[in-house]
Parts: structure tokens; sequence; C-alpha cells
């Protein structure tokens, strides 16, 4: 009898969907996905009606996205990272942001070739260089202040490196790499003539007292680089699925020859959205950080009823809980009895490790705050229920 094709054999189902449709199950209070319960400003969605209504927004949109979002992309890249992007050759709208780091692993990546990941990781990163025949070399992230060895990094590099995907600000850790770890990666991809696909979706979440350096701007990166960003996340409209692909037209012409063939093109009345809100003035980027900044705190609240403990994330909507303190098992385990028993959903991010690093994440549940006050003080409360 037929059945699926061999290369998706092992994919099984994400761990969103099983927490969502558990959470579902239980009337959790769900913490798991990065899924806002509330909506981006309102102007955005009013830019996106008056797409809807006029008389060229409701047919495809040009493959590579519509020119003034282009624009918007290329303009904000030189503003906040001094990148000369060109609009024109230099940039594709992708429908998300995992559309857009699949197309460049597909666009970018040979049969053979290792791609280092860095964990934890986005979930989608492993299957998408899987599908491609690419290798995956994996390079951990040590709790509890997860950073990498330098040793470790080191020798994941050699002849045979084609790429590394790099998250910064990292999902699931909230980490926010420092220039010298940058630098670091940067002096070796340029060794090895190593690619970077760089997923910095979260560039714009980040918190007191640290930055977002973008790779592409240091000495001799942006050859070597593609940059992914998210409208979802950048102006909290996750379920518009747009998000972007830059960097050097070489590079991002492979980038081009798998999206026309992934998806053609993308949402066209959201792209036109999208281009109005890269007209907002820097004020919008410092309230987004002023609203993700009051929320950081409500979770710690909610991490610290629980008699759970958590170091603050740098940056991202996403904090990493120690439960070891109020809880024996592992962090799948602690994740049905929080949904089953406590009514919270959360993620294990065992989950974002390969096997062989698992372990550490076997104390650590993921927390996303990107919710409402409400909703974060409800969970608060039935978290308190862990110290009976």
């Amino acid at each position: 009898m037929p059945s699926f094709a061999r290369r998706v054999a092992s994919f099984g189902t994400t761990i969103f969907t099983e927490i969502n449709q558990l959470a579902a199950q239980h009337q959790a209070v769900n913490l798991g996905q990065g899924r806002p319960d509330f909506d981006g400003p309102p102007e955005i969605i009013d830019a996106a009606v008056r797409a809807l209504h006029s008389d060229t927004a409701n047919q495809y949109a040009p493959s590579p996205g519509l020119p003034e979002l282009r624009e918007g992309i290329a303009r904000h890249a030189g503003v906040f990272y001094d990148l000369d992007v060109d609009p024109n050759a230099g940039v594709i709208v992708t429908a998300g942001a995992t559309q857009g780091i699949f197309s460049a692993i597909m666009g970018l990546i040979d049969p053979g070739d290792e791609v280092i990941i860095i964990e934890p990781y986005y979930d989608s990163y492993v299957p998408g260089v899987q599908m491609a025949g690419g290798k995956p070399v994996y390079v951990p992230m040590h709790p509890p202040a997860w950073t990498f060895d330098a040793d470790e990094l080191r020798a994941a590099f050699s002849h045979s490196t084609r790429a590394i995907i790099l998250n910064t600000p990292n999902n699931p850790t909230g980490r926010v790499y420092t220039r010298a770890e940058l630098q670091l990666i940067a002096d070796l991809c340029i060794e090895y003539d190593v690619i970077v696909i760089s997923d910095e979706v979260y560039e714009h979440l980040i918190f007191e007292g640290h930055q977002h350096v973008a790779i592409a701007s240091l000495d001799g990166m942006f050859e070597r680089t593609v940059t992914v960003g998210s409208a979802g996340k950048t102006f909290g409209m996750t379920g518009w699925k747009i998000g972007w692909v830059y960097g050097m037209p070489e590079l991002v012409t492979g980038v081009w020859r798998a999206h026309q063939f992934i998806t053609f093109a993308a949402n066209h009345p959201t792209q036109a959205a999208v281009a109005y809100a890269f007209t907002l003035g820097n004020s919008y980027y410092e309230e987004y950080q002023a609203l993700y900044s009051h929320k950081r705190e409500l979770v710690m609240q909610v991490i610290n009823a629980a008699g759970m403990s958590a170091i603050q994330p740098e940056g991202t909507y996403f904090i990493m809980g120690d439960f070891s303190e109020v809880f024996d098992g592992n962090d799948v385990e602690f994740c049905k009895y929080l949904i089953e028993q406590i009514g919270v959903a959360t993620i294990p991010p065992s989950a974002f490790f390969s096997e062989k690093h698992r372990k550490h994440a076997e104390n650590h549940v993921r927390f996303a705050f990107c919710k409402s006050d409400e909703t974060l003080e409800r969970a608060a409360e039935r978290m308190r229920r862990l110290r009976t």
C-alpha cells in the first residue's frame, strides 16, 4: 500500500500542535505557543482593510513581494544596522519567517552539506535541512546562562560546512548574543567560507541593557549572510504570515528561486499593511519594548508564584523556567502535569534539542508572555497550586 515519503517519516507532529490540542482539551491557560492573544496596532489593521477595498490588492502580489514593502524592509535595515540592501534584488517577501527560512535552506544548501545548528533551535530548522539533503551539526547552549562553548563551536566547523543557522534574540532561551559571540561566529564563517542564515525575527524585542547586533553588519559578513525577519513578531500579527529575507543579491537569488516554487507569492493585502507599518516612527518600537518589559515582569510573577526559578530574558517574549524544586520528572512530564493538574500550558524545550543534548533542557519549560495582562494574572493564580 502506498505511504508517505521517507524524507518526512521521522518528523511527527510539531510540539506546538500537540500542546495546543492538550491545552484546549483541558481548558488550560495557554502560555505555550508564541501567539499573542491581542492584536497589533489598529492603524496597521486599518491599512489592511483599505487594501482589501482597493482595486489592486486582492490578486497575486509580485513573487518577490510588493515593491513598497521591499523598500520598507531595505530602509529599515539601513536605519537600524547601516546596511545597504538593494530593495529590488536583495529582498524577498515570504509567507512568514518559517517559509523564509525554508526557502533559504532549499536555495542555499546542497545534498551532503553540513549545516551548524545552535541548540535550542526553532523546530523548523532541522526538518528543513534534512529535506534539503543537508547534515545537521549541533552545538548546544548550556544552562543556566544559556551560552555556547567557544571550543565546541570551533570544533563544529570544517571544510564540509556550508552554513550556520543563527537565532538571536534566541527562542526559547531569551538570550541576546553579545557582539563578542557574534564576532567569533563571523570569524569562523570567514575562515571556512560559510553562509549565515540569520533568524532575527525578535530583533526589536530586546530589554534594557542589551542590544541586538545584526551579524550582517560585522566586517566581511554582509556578503555571506541572509537575514530573516517577521511582521508577526515585529508588528504583532502572527496570523498574517508575512516574513522576509534580505541580503546580497547573489544569495537572495537562491532564496527566491526556491520561494517561487514553494508559495510563489505572499498574501497581498497584508503585504500592503506591513508596508504601511514600516512607515511608523521609532516611537512604535520603543512602545513595543515597553509593553513587553511590563509583561516580562508579570511572567516572572507567574514563575515565582510556582516556586520555580528563572533568569530574566534579555530579549524575545519567552522565558525558560527551572522547575527542579517543584517537580521530580522531565520537561515533557512536567508540561503534561501542568496542563492536566494545574491548568497552564507551556512548551517542553527538549523538543528544540538533538537527542544527544536534550539533557540540557530536562529541568526547564518555556513560557510565552505575549499574552494579555489578564491571561498572565490567571496563569499566576493557577501556578500557585504548585506550592500546595
